[in-house]
């Protein structure tokens, strides 16, 4: 590493890894989401592209609320014990993506391990009630793996979304240290029984790179990926949102991004979005374009 130590690489960020924040759109697009009681993993998980996305007009809604049941090492979402369900969530939902004017709406969640569905009947209703705004909003989900629960993914599988993503996150020599209560096959069976579900979906994964994975450990998930039908791929660097973090290992230069956007490609995927700032929902309605 050039004599920079792993400590010293969460302090010196590397030009490309830069960007301005426009304070101003800021403010405006969390007190629309504060005014509807809604979140957004923009905020939560402190996506540095943020200011970005909200300058676009663009955000990715966190449902379920904003505990996870889940202890990855890597995510800043709050985690313990979530609160009661909301039953008007998705209700709100709609009222928002209309007063925004939304276009491409992309919906995440926490992990909800302590419901029976995960979570499951809220996507559907708040996909079902966006598509009556609209019937040409396109809508994405990035789902977890509801436990493998077959029920919870026919129903978000059939839920009229256009694209269903299920982040891989890291290589699964890493799932023990980074994400303990994740499996790598269970997660890939996932992709795979939303594709047997309907093959009309599109599906989508994504990875973070910095965290200490080899070249062809990457290769591997890759193979891994297309062997159960994934569509689309996003690759993007892993930065730790706090101290408390797992710290980053490497930072990865934009030409090396650049390589493995061209071997995804290889491979087959049909839409490959590979950057230092890439992350799942970024730019996500450019995948379908």
């Amino acid at each position: 590493m050039n004599g920079i130590t792993v400590a010293r690489l969460n302090y010196l960020k590397p030009d490309w890894l830069r960007k301005p924040v426009n304070l101003d759109l800021l403010r405006y697009m969390k007190q629309t989401l504060r005014r509807w009681n809604l979140h957004s993993v923009c905020e939560e998980a402190r996506c540095p592209n943020i200011g970005e996305c909200f300058r676009a007009g663009e955000v990715t809604f966190l449902l379920l609320g904003d505990v996870c049941t889940r202890h990855c090492r890597f995510c800043n979402v709050g985690k313990g014990k979530p609160g009661r369900l909301d039953p008007e969530e998705p209700e709100r939902i709609k009222k928002c993506v209309a007063e925004l004017g939304l276009h491409y709406v992309v919906l995440t969640s926490v992990s909800r391990d302590d419901l029976a569905d995960g979570g499951a009947e809220i996507f559907s209703r708040c996909v079902s009630l966006i598509k009556q705004i609209d019937k040409t909003i396109k809508v994405e989900l990035l789902i977890p793996d509801f436990l493998f629960n077959r029920q919870a993914l026919e129903k978000v599988a059939l839920s009229g979304a256009e694209v269903i993503g299920h982040n891989i996150e890291t290589v699964p020599s890493l799932y023990k240290r980074l994400r303990p209560e994740a499996v790598y096959r269970r997660s890939l069976e996932v992709l795979a029984y939303l594709k047997k579900i309907n093959p009309h979906l599109c599906t989508k994964s994504g990875l973070m790179l910095g965290l200490g994975e080899t070249k062809e450990e990457v290769i591997k998930v890759l193979e891994d990926l297309r062997g159960v039908g994934c569509d689309f791929l996003s690759l993007g660097q892993y930065l730790a949102p706090s101290f408390r973090h797992v710290p980053v290992q490497q930072y990865v230069h934009p030409q090396e991004f650049d390589k493995w956007r061209e071997i995804a490609e290889t491979m087959g995927f049909k839409a490959v979005k590979s950057s230092p700032w890439v992350r799942s929902s970024y730019q996500a309605a450019s995948y379908l374009t």
